[in-house]
């Protein structure tokens, strides 16, 4: 039985999913596990693969769900990303595009989304800023 906080997880994820589809995108699988790390979802829009990161607001600093997302989880993420362009060749002629999904408000019916294209790419994860 999972726990309050993977119950509360495992919405924001659904909404996020939800989120994306209404803004176009098709997601073609969700949490993605493999030993280097997991993708919360993973959708494509055009010829693009978002991989994104699902992030639940709990308080209410605009920078904590964001802020989550550092050079450590980001080598995670990328390192997932690889191994799941190795399980699905036909992926790998799309671009690759690093996504965050923030989410605020899971107790009211309509949560509130912010959609962070490009949250962060490669250089970000091998620890160097973006100019």
């Amino acid at each position: 039985m999972p726990s309050p906080t993977q119950h509360r997880g495992t919405q924001a994820e659904q909404a996020a999913g939800e989120f994306l589809c209404a803004q176009g995108l098709t997601v073609l699988q969700r949490n993605f596990r493999r030993r280097a790390g997991e993708l919360d979802l993973v959708a494509r829009d055009g010829n693009v693969l978002v991989i994104a990161e699902v992030r639940l607001r709990t308080g209410r600093a605009c920078g904590r769900a964001a802020a989550s997302i550092n050079t450590r989880k980001q080598r995670r993420i990328v390192r997932a990303a690889q191994q799941l362009l190795q399980c699905h060749p036909e992926y790998r002629r799309l671009a690759v595009r690093f996504d965050a999904l923030l989410i605020e408000g899971q107790d009211e019916s309509v949560p509130r989304i912010t959609w962070i294209r490009h949250a962060f790419d490669l250089q970000d994860a091998r620890g160097r800023y973006r100019p």
